[in-house]
């Protein structure tokens, strides 16, 4: 195993077992009260069975679960070649829609290394060399000169190509993708403009387009079966169906509102995107858009058909050819229904892959104008539209800035305004708008829980996140009988959030509660005789 300080990209080629192994007491230490032993869960070994089967030899842990070690050295060549063939391609492929981006932060990288301060995971994880952003671009700019430039191919080593490029080499570096979450705070430190994320979806891309090995949370359990069934959660229409029925009799119930979806309404104003995973997950979020929507007399509905009420688009994290087959079906639906426009519910994804990747994909009559649901939000709170009562809100609340939403469309003001009208202890983390810290749920890892992975998701891709949560409740930390919100406006980053909290208990211990923004302005309106909020229930 190699000294963290000591590894090359080269190294990625060695034969060894493991390439690194994190420890505890090498990772960045925690704010109070999770800055003394014992507050976290260890870190722990692969299975030696994993070891067998998958690639483990990165850092131990599995990201990749369609990966398997070839069982002949046939296999092993054929995995090679594949992987060459398909790194051509997206450098030479007129149709890459980044070759531009790419070629530019392929080739102009200054080495400066202004990135690795900028990236969450390499400082969470202990300035950990393998974690740099450059480490991966470096290893693929090797394999890149090894096989397809003159000199690469004649010195080989005397020329930056000193890499053995093999199964493990290529293993190793999807598994590495897939330790990025394409926040892209490092390109926007970038003092070239480059952009290293680019390069690591480019990564994803080889392995899933031209080698067919992707996640099974993303691919076969998200991509496929929405194509599939409709959902990325495989939420049927007749379950669907049923599903809104419920939650109407149970608001009903609750709270003494005779609540009704529109559903399938045809010529209305705004057909409104939600994530799949909130009626299952946190249907609250969707009954307080309801409610919202109706207290403020909007022209809205759901559909129910088809690709019609799942705003996920999961390729955009690792296959283009899958991000363009539901963006498309996703704007056909809208075009069927004659609304004037979409509007995109709290998921950040859903943000970037319906206003900035989809909306590239459809062109002409084909195209529906798509929007954000935050300043439409700010818009009801500021011309009065609902009436709200600030001090059902006064507790302690901070802001995560989802980065598809903040940092990649620069939608930063207009949720602050509604949380500075409505909580009254409202409190920034730091740092927060355009450089904030992604939750480490970005780019999948929210749910990607086959074997290990979760530990490396909890444990360093979301550590500076909690660190930042930790550090806007100083002071009200430890007193468990004040409850703590993070607003989280975003159905991915609200995955990470369920996960960190229960991976560091500190819901139970210290009344940290979570949720979206919708469910704060319900909280709020006067009409509302008791709490939205469960938390706050006597």
């Amino acid at each position: 195993m190699i000294n963290q300080k000591d590894l090359r990209p080269k190294d990625m080629g060695r034969p060894d077992e493991q390439l690194i192994k994190l420890e505890l007491d090498q990772l960045m230490p925690l704010l109070a009260p999770y800055d003394k032993p014992g507050m976290e869960p260890p870190l722990t070994d692969p299975k030696p069975a994993w070891k067998e089967k998958y690639c483990t030899s990165l850092d131990g842990y599995v990201g990749l679960d369609t990966l398997t070690r070839p069982k002949t050295k046939e296999e092993e060549d054929e995995f090679v070649r594949k992987f060459l063939s398909g790194l051509e391609k997206i450098f030479s492929d007129a149709n890459n829609g980044v070759l531009e981006p790419l070629i530019l932060s392929f080739e102009y990288c200054a080495k400066c290394n202004t990135c690795s301060e900028a990236c969450h995971i390499y400082k969470a994880a202990g300035d950990n060399e393998l974690y740099r952003p450059i480490y991966r671009s470096e290893v693929l700019r090797k394999i890149v000169k090894k096989y397809f430039t003159t000199s690469g191919k004649l010195l080989g080593g005397f020329v930056g190509a000193d890499i053995d490029v093999n199964w493990e080499t290529i293993a190793r570096l999807g598994e590495l993708a897939y330790r990025c979450n394409l926040c892209r705070r490092c390109a926007q430190t970038c003092p070239l403009g480059l952009d290293n994320a680019i390069l690591t979806k480019e990564i994803r891309k080889i392995f899933s387009q031209e080698l067919g090995i992707a996640p099974i949370p993303l691919h076969t359990k998200g991509t496929m079966l929405q194509i599939k069934t409709g959902s990325s959660t495989g939420l049927s229409k007749p379950a669907f169906l049923d599903t809104l029925e419920f939650l109407e009799e149970d608001t009903e119930e609750k709270f003494g509102i005779k609540l009704k979806f529109p559903v399938d309404k045809k010529g209305a104003d705004i057909l409104v995107l939600h994530n799949a995973g909130e009626f299952m997950a946190w249907p609250e979020n969707p009954v307080a858009f309801a409610i919202l929507f109706d207290a403020a007399g909007i022209n809205w509905t759901l559909s129910s058909e088809i690709m019609g009420y799942d705003s996920v688009n999961y390729g955009i994290w690792y296959d283009d050819y899958q991000a363009k087959q539901i963006a498309l079906m996703q704007m056909k639906v809208a075009k069927d229904f004659g609304v004037n426009r979409i509007m995109v519910a709290e998921c950040g994804h859903a943000h970037k892959a319906s206003m900035i990747v989809g909306d590239r994909m459809a062109y002409g009559d084909a195209k529906i104008p798509v929007e954000s649901c935050l300043p439409f939000l700010w818009d009801m709170v500021k011309n009065k539209r609902i009436k709200l009562d600030p001090s059902k809100n006064n507790f302690p609340v901070t802001l995560h800035d989802p980065c598809n939403v903040v940092r990649q469309m620069g939608i930063v003001e207009p949720q602050r305004h509604v949380l500075k009208a409505i909580c009254p202890q409202f409190r920034e983390m730091t740092p927060h708008g355009v450089d904030n810290y992604c939750c480490g749920g970005g780019s999948g890892f929210a749910i990607m829980n086959s074997q290990n992975f979760p530990q490396f998701r909890d444990s360093v891709a979301s550590r500076m996140k909690f660190n930042q949560i930790l550090g806007a409740f100083q002071g009200s930390m430890e007193d468990a009988s004040i409850p703590k919100y993070i607003c989280a406006p975003c159905s991915n980053c609200k995955g990470a959030m369920r996960a960190i909290l229960e991976h560091y208990e500190a819901t139970e211990k210290f009344n940290l509660q979570y949720g979206g923004l919708v469910e704060l302005m319900v909280n709020a309106l006067v009409s509302m005789k008791k709490p939205f909020l469960e938390f706050l229930e006597d």
